[in-house]
């Protein structure tokens, strides 16, 4: 039975012998503790344990642009990850780098995300400053979720690559730093959270990591258009034909061009990059879509609202654990707020340990917090 087992690890990493001089290969994962083997490689098994996090089941209803729509088709942050992982691992095997950590990287990019998309992360980063507790943004939370929260033991490569993504930002050439240590990465983790904007300052460990990064801006560049049209936000007619005459007019050409761009100009080289043509034309169209999706009537949705209701749970969370006493008599709200605080890593800061909680609520729940604890809220309205 073990000769079989040991046969059946060697085959799971038969293809690895395959894959670039720039790949990352499963017998350079790094753990910052040990872990019992089995038969599968280390990123495979970050997979696995991504996927099983509660983190990750809690992106079901977690807005990406549209919140408050009852279009069942309009993307939700489960979705985008999976198109994520899916355009990033058809690039990695192009370019025959390691699916396995691309998938987990993909995976596991956004699970630190908000309620309420982006919109979410400034509020809670705002509270963070108001508090003098450092910042927030969602891929050093998405690790934290991961390594502090959850105490999973991921890889140093998936945790790197998922801290050093942001979609935010576009750019021609994406490389890495292969020298990159343990030290160096728990470093630029905690500079993330104490440093204004330093997460946007990090290279990543690999080129799987590179390749996630942006297909993280092809996953959502189309898609978010193509979600934008569906509840009239814009025409397919309003998009720019210098755009559309390079990257095509619907997701599936937009996707299709970009894929094909960075294989052709990044094919066995230590580093991607699209030609500019095509890179000119992405980053109107992502000025584009700053200035006619994201920025839209409909994409704001009820966010006065949200924004207040955000600072207003903080605190009354706050005054909530500031109160207790052993004994007390307590809502399932309140036992679910005060398990959370108690049983996580929470030495630091008892403030930090609200916004976690915050950070990790589905849209929905935040919304059931709010009536249970702060006040009334005609939720259904806001659907209307």
């Amino acid at each position: 039975m073990e000769e079989i087992l040991e046969k059946a690890k060697h085959n799971m990493l038969l293809k690895e012998n395959e894959l670039s001089e720039f790949a990352c290969k499963s017998n350079e994962a790094i753990l910052l503790k040990k872990d019992k083997e089995d038969i599968r490689p280390i990123f495979f098994r970050d997979i696995d344990r991504i996927i099983h996090s509660l983190g990750y089941t809690r992106y079901i209803d977690k807005t990406q642009v549209y919140s408050f729509t009852k279009n069942d088709h309009i993307t939700h942050r489960v979705l985008h990850v999976q198109l994520v992982s899916k355009i990033a691992r058809t690039i990695g095997r192009s370019l025959k780098l390691n699916e396995d950590l691309i998938e987990a990287i993909a995976l596991g990019h956004d699970i630190g995300h908000t309620p309420f998309g982006h919109k979410g992360e400034n509020y809670l980063n705002y509270l963070c400053q108001k508090e003098k507790i450092g910042y927030f943004c969602h891929n050093a939370q998405s690790v934290r979720e991961l390594k502090d929260l959850e105490k999973l033991n991921i890889s140093l490569q998936t945790m790197d690559g998922i801290l050093a993504h942001n979609g935010e930002i576009l750019i021609n050439k994406y490389k890495y730093n292969k020298q990159k240590t343990k030290k160096d990465f728990i470093d630029e983790l905690n500079n993330a959270f104490y440093e204004e904007d330093y997460s946007r300052k990090i290279i990543p460990m690999t080129l799987e990591a590179s390749v996630v990064r942006l297909s993280d801006v092809i996953a959502y560049i189309g898609r978010d258009i193509e979600d934008s049209i569906k509840i009239g936000t814009i025409s397919r007619e309003d998009i720019p034909k210098e755009i559309t005459k390079v990257l095509g007019d619907n997701n599936s050409k937009i996707v299709d061009t970009l894929i094909k761009d960075i294989i052709i100009n990044s094919f066995e080289k230590p580093y991607l990059t699209f030609s500019e043509e095509v890179f000119e034309a992405l980053m109107k169209l992502k000025d584009w879509n700053y200035k006619y999706i994201y920025a839209s009537k409909e994409a704001n949705k009820h966010q006065d609202i949200i924004k207040e209701l955000f600072y207003e749970l903080y605190y009354c969370y706050l005054k909530k654990v500031e109160n207790f006493t052993e004994g007390s008599k307590l809502t399932q709200s309140e036992k679910n707020l005060y398990e959370f605080v108690k049983e996580k890593d929470t030495s630091t800061n008892i403030k930090r340990a609200i916004i976690d909680y915050m950070a990790g609520q589905t849209d929905q729940y935040f919304l059931n917090e709010c009536v249970e604890n702060i006040r009334e809220i005609d939720i259904e309205a806001l659907y209307n």
